[in-house]
């Protein structure tokens, strides 16, 4: 059995956050990842500005590898079916376009934990005064004890499962699917995230360039059909946009989201000596981009459990107090009241929305309260109404409904 500080499961961007905390704070960190390293990674890669200013903050440059071509993003723009489109810059300039498979790899070896790869985490038992961690390598059981836990495994998270195993019940999941195709004529900018607020393509639908190729992805509930549902926006693209695509090519992906729990300030930050956080923990962006919360409530796990041991003081009492700023900028992004008032996201939707005619806001509002509609079953309104009432009142979102 090895004897450890702190074991991370999931050689992830937020694992790598937390990693450089314990790290640079002298503790022996362990990162675990299931799959050999470097490990492909599905992800649209459009990481925000704040996230970049951390990577370069805590990691430095990002060589040329970790990005993909066009290397990096102008902005975001958002299509409604009235046929408006929202071109929006983001804050500071262009944020860069990640190659996750490489610029995780990049980061979890810049923190300086120790990895090992190709070894699945299977359980843990947390005794008094440390945590039993169960994992195989190449088919074999191998044990770490270790002071502190850290789930940094994505929002399908085995951690979570292991300290609540009836947590994923207890949420609705999307499955969330890309494909690719050669281009025969795109009018859409290449130099923009493209998103769709349009209730009859799905929950989550986006396209941008990659490599010489265009994505088109699309969310949607769990158990519905995705080639069906793909066949459906690619259509709508041709028909609406003029794109011209290819068949797509054989290499589609796609898994499973948690998207809610940011939107209804349901996050799981663990048990005990076993902390959660990134997506696991249900942090989550608007536009689905998780990179940046990532490494930021990464980073705050790692700073938590730095602290903790410095003041002798529980670690999820530490935690939760230090993750409070992180879960405020993240929810902020799904406040309606935030929204209309304030600027939370990191492109100016507001200034957008008054470049437009009067007319051409009446639409926009009309289709974003037609695509908020398709979310009715989840019953997440009256608890994002809650959440946005209880915002001002108390500064921050209620820590009650964490777990």
């Amino acid at each position: 059995m090895r004897d450890v500080d702190v074991v991370i499961v999931g050689a992830s961007l937020a694992a790598a956050a937390a990693a450089k905390r314990t790290v640079d704070a002298g503790l022996e960190t362990v990162v675990l990842e299931r799959k050999e390293l470097p490990r492909h990674k599905i992800c649209s890669g459009i990481l925000s500005p704040r996230g970049h200013r951390f990577l370069l903050e805590n990691f430095g440059p990002l060589p040329r590898e970790t990005l993909h071509e066009p290397t990096s993003c102008r902005g975001v723009t958002f299509h409604f079916p009235c046929r408006v489109e929202m071109p929006m810059d983001f804050f500071h300039g262009t944020t860069p376009h990640l190659h996750r498979k490489y610029s995780d790899h990049w980061a979890i070896q810049r923190s300086g934990a120790e990895v090992h790869d190709q070894t699945s985490f299977a359980g843990l038992e947390e005794r008094t005064d440390h945590i039993i961690v169960h994992a195989r390598r190449g088919g074999e059981p191998i044990e770490y004890r270790a002071r502190q836990v850290i789930g940094a495994d994505g929002p399908s998270s085995l951690v979570v499962r292991a300290v609540y195993p009836d947590y994923p019940k207890q949420i609705p999941w999307f499955f969330v699917g890309q494909k690719f195709h050669e281009i025969i004529d795109c009018p859409l900018s290449p130099d923009y995230f493209h998103f769709w607020f349009h209730p009859g393509l799905g929950h989550y639908t986006w396209s941008h360039a990659r490599d010489g190729r265009q994505i088109v992805g699309v969310g949607f509930k769990r158990g519905d059909n995705f080639a069906r549902k793909h066949q459906v926006v690619e259509q709508y693209l041709k028909d609406k946009h003029g794109v011209q695509l290819k068949p797509a090519d054989d290499d589609h992906e796609g898994c499973a989201e948690n998207f809610g729990p940011s939107l209804i300030n349901r996050y799981v930050f663990g048990k005990g000596n076993v902390l959660v956080t990134g997506q696991a923990a249900g942090f989550l962006n608007m536009i689905g981009e998780g990179m940046s919360c990532a490494l930021h409530s990464g980073a705050i796990s790692g700073e938590a459990i730095v602290e903790a041991a410095r003041r002798n003081r529980p670690v999820q009492e530490i935690y939760r107090k230090m993750i409070a700023s992180e879960v405020r900028r993240c929810s902020d992004q799904w406040n309606p009241l935030k929204i209309a008032f304030d600027r939370p996201h990191e492109a100016d939707f507001p200034e957008a929305l008054l470049k437009l005619s009067w007319r051409e806001r009446k639409l926009v509002l009309r289709d974003m309260w037609n695509f908020i509609v398709l979310f009715k079953e989840f019953k997440w309104g009256r608890q994002i109404a809650a959440a946005a009432l209880q915002r001002p009142l108390l500064g921050g979102y209620p820590l009650q409904k964490w777990l």
